[in-house]
């Protein structure tokens, strides 16, 4: 048998097993399940995976989207990867596109009123893949006992153990779009006494550090749980995945859920617990508390305005759960972009169908040069400390190529965030004909103090640039902080920008309690960026971190 013929045959018996693993559509329990998992994001991957270990459980993953990565059955990608085992999600370098040439497939389509992934992976397949590691601080000043640094240490080590990382993501070991990264050095280390330093090696460290992204890549190719977890847990046979799955609501009686309801492609299907089985929320600090209102947990006064509009499936109000909590506190980190320009940059634009040949040529023989990685050259993180010894944490970093109307070869965009620490915070409001989850108004900047934090944290960087040759367009770096809270809370393109970190909108002890599961009931558990408190990083790898302790509490309660 030839290479070729082989590896077809290799590929065909995966698809094989992947897509006979979901379970056929149906109208009653015609199967029970000890753990039913719903959305396939970081955090449903790593808990399904992790719980499907005791060969004992049967594990059902509820993905309502459909394919993403190649080995997941993902066909969408443009013309250049045609006849390789690449869908657009594997390809690092393409990251952004998911932008300029939206995704018909990925994203999720009137499912949310915001931007986010509904595919499987969740947001991982579709976002730059930044994989930083919280400070042991974040965890001991903003999570409840039973979640401080030592409570998750044994997570943190897992998830190191499980799912591959590096800060020099090209294969031929090379460092690309470097001169973004040799600026920064001049501006931020020798200006503005900032310390170069391996990021994740001293995830401590968040003031004035500068470093190389780090990413959750895999031997040139976007990683993540989906191919770090998931791949082992389809080998068992009591792991299950069912894509095209929309849960509906949780079905249960009391505070005990029996199971779902869930449209599998057109087909109204009722899955079912075993007598001691859990069900798991996993779909996101958006869809998650959209799940558990229209479950009939939440605000009463929420409960009242769904039961009105036939949202409740006809659950009557003596069977809610009144849990304020339910989608409180929604956070994202407020967004910046600060145009930078200099006669040393040298700006990169990615391209979806053409890429340049060479660039095509590396990245397909190598797994190497510029779509290796997602862009960027640098991250760096400050702090900005308070009167009242409170402190705020802030973050930077220098992309690829400029944005909107400063698009020339010498420009990069600079994105800045306010992370952990911050005061302001929202609600997941449900809106529209279909009562869609989305972010209140208010997420943004509603605590004035905000806005002073990362106008601050502007000024000390723009302090530092005299005699770099770096010029900042769409800001006179002349503003003072009161201009420049004045610039960042106004609405232009480069201001008051969703990240769309969505995350805190059902925070452990007042939403879940600390072995996660949903107050007022006995067995439903919510895991994802829903009960992650606001990160001095990226979420990403906190979401995880999360996950792998949720595992552990999860576990011993199913004992």
């Amino acid at each position: 048998m030839s290479t070729t013929m082989y590896s077809l045959l290799l590929q065909l018996l995966f698809f094989v097993r992947l897509y006979a693993s979901p379970v056929p559509p149906q109208t009653s329990a015609s199967t029970l399940y000890d753990v039913i998992v719903v959305g396939s994001g970081p955090a449903g991957v790593i808990i399904a995976s992790r719980l499907s270990e005791n060969p004992a459980r049967n594990v059902l993953l509820l993905e309502g989207g459909g394919p993403s990565y190649w080995v997941t059955g993902g066909t969408e990608r443009p013309a250049w990867l045609a006849g390789t085992n690449l869908s657009r999600v594997d390809v690092p370098g393409l990251y952004s596109s998911i932008y300029t040439n939206p995704s018909p497939t990925l994203l999720c389509q009137n499912k949310i009123r915001a931007y986010g992934a509904c595919t499987i992976g969740g947001n991982a397949a579709i976002n730059a893949g930044l994989f930083y590691e919280p400070p042991a601080s974040d965890f001991d000043k903003y999570f409840p006992t039973g979640w401080k640094s030592s409570d998750v240490r044994s997570a943190i080590t897992r998830l190191y153990q499980t799912q591959p990382s590096t800060n020099n993501p090209s294969l031929d070991g090379i460092y690309y779009q470097q001169s973004g990264y040799t600026a920064a050095k001049k501006w931020l280390i020798t200006n503005g006494g900032y310390t170069e330093l391996d990021i994740n090696a001293n995830a401590a460290r968040k003031t004035k550090v500068f470093g190389h992204p780090v990413y959750d890549y895999s031997n040139g190719q976007r990683g993540g749980p989906v191919i770090s977890y998931m791949q082992t847990a389809l080998k068992g046979p009591n792991f299950h995945l069912q894509s095209g799955a929309w849960v509906q609501r949780v079905i249960r009686t009391g505070g005990t859920a029996t199971g779902v309801v869930a449209n599998i492609s057109g087909t109204i299907s009722t899955i079912s617990l075993t007598s001691k089985g859990r069900v798991i929320l996993s779909g996101g600090a958006l869809k998650s508390p959209e799940l558990l209102m229209k479950s009939g947990i939440g605000d009463p006064a929420v409960l009242t305005t769904l039961s009105r509009a036939n949202q409740l499936g006809g659950l009557p109000s003596t069977s809610w759960i009144n849990n304020t909590a339910v989608g409180a506190g929604l956070f994202d980190n407020p967004n910046t972009f600060i145009e930078m320009s200099g006669p040393t940059i040298q700006a990169y634009n990615y391209q979806y169908d053409n890429p340049p040949q060479a660039d095509k040529d590396l990245y397909l023989t190598k797994r190497s040069g510029n779509y290796a990685f997602a862009g960027g050259s640098c991250s760096f993180w400050d702090t900005v400390q308070h009167a009242d010894g409170s402190v705020a944490g802030v973050q930077g970093g220098l992309g690829a190529a400029g944005y909107q109307a400063y698009t020339n070869a010498s420009t990069v965009t600079m994105n800045i965030y306010g992370t952990s620490g911050l005061k302001s915070s929202g609600k997941v409001v449900l809106g529209g004909s279909d009562y869609l989850p989305g972010p209140s108004g208010d997420v943004y900047y509603s605590n004035p103090q905000d806005a002073q934090d990362i106008a601050t944290f502007i000024r000390r960087l723009f302090d530092a640039l005299p005699g770099t040759g770096l010029t900042p367009l769409n800001l006179d770096p002349a503003s003072t902080v009161a201009q420049i809270v004045q610039y960042i809370t106004s609405w232009t393109p480069y201001t008051r920008g969703q990240v769309n970190h969505w995350s805190s909108s059902c925070r452990i002890g007042s939403c879940v309690d600390v072995n996660t599961t949903v107050i007022g009931t006995k067995n439903v558990h919510v895991v994802d960026a829903s009960i992650v408190a606001p990160l001095s990083v990226n979420p990403q790898m906190g979401v995880m971190i999360a996950a792998e302790r949720a595992w552990e509490l999860i576990n011993k309660l199913m004992v």
